[in-house]
């Protein structure tokens, strides 16, 4: 039964992504509404990254309706999803390597702000509000000055989070952030994705850590071979026997 919400800020209907004859995306229904964690679970190849990507404009739709605060989405360009208030990080890290942790993170605020391309020109190098907030959020300071190539993976996850932050979206979309980062790394960045959504944030994490889920998300959906095969509550979807069968296998559910 697909979730009914009062308003939605993302809503897919029916979305499909067919690749040939391999079906990524295989109809698939869900409302993100304002303010709360989603999170996306399942196996490798059931189609999580697919469905970010389509959500994103990153993928063309087979078929299916993308609906952003309630107006057509799916034929916005995938260079103006951001200007949209949808902002990303992907499976594996995209950072600029010539570029500080300082530059890369203002990119994000470059992307949301109208004036971007004139402070440039007039050479203003200060940093804007949005990004120094980013910085303090994801436990940055001091690493302003350094690139990339001289950080830890965890750490240039945080950096990419960071730059997503600093676009100030209204939908922020997580491909497995915490990948690569110890237990305590993981606790932080769970404990970053409540704030946001304090602050009114929607998210929707994709993340094959299902404690994780369990202790971050409101909502969870579960696919496996492009399908939802269940959704609700984080414990109620954990324990659903098609998402233990897909995840773990029926002899494990058998023997639990």
């Amino acid at each position: 039964m697909t979730q009914t919400l009062d308003t939605a800020v993302l809503e897919a209907r029916d979305v499909a992504v067919h690749f040939g004859g391999i079906k990524a995306v295989d109809g698939i229904s869900l409302q993100l509404t304002e303010g709360k964690i989603y999170g996306v679970l399942g196996p490798n190849g059931s189609g999580k990254s697919t469905l970010l990507a389509a959500i994103t404009r990153l993928v063309p739709l087979t078929r299916g309706e993308l609906l952003f605060d309630g107006t057509e989405f799916q034929r916005t360009s995938a260079a103006d999803v951001a200007r949209h208030g949808v902002a990303r990080t992907f499976q594996t890290v995209r950072l600029l390597h010539d570029l500080t942790v300082l530059e890369n993170i203002q990119l994000g605020a470059d992307l949301h702000a109208a004036d971007a391309v004139w402070r440039r020109v007039l050479g203003e190098t200060k940093p804007a509000a949005a990004v120094i907030e980013a910085i303090e959020r994801t436990n940055l300071r001091g690493y302003e000055k350094l690139r990339p190539g001289e950080l830890s993976y965890g750490t240039q996850r945080r950096v990419e989070i960071a730059r997503a932050i600093a676009m100030q979206p209204r939908l922020l979309l997580l491909d497995e952030p915490t990948a690569g980062m110890n237990h305590t790394e993981r606790q932080e960045i769970s404990h970053l994705m409540k704030q946001l959504r304090s602050d009114g944030l929607t998210q929707l994490l994709v993340e094959h850590d299902v404690q994780m889920m369990l202790d971050t998300c409101d909502y969870i959906f579960a696919m496996n071979f492009g399908l939802l095969i269940a959704e609700g509550a984080p414990a109620d979807v954990v324990r659903t026997p098609a998402v233990q069968d897909a995840y773990l296998g029926k002899k494990w559910r058998q023997n639990a």
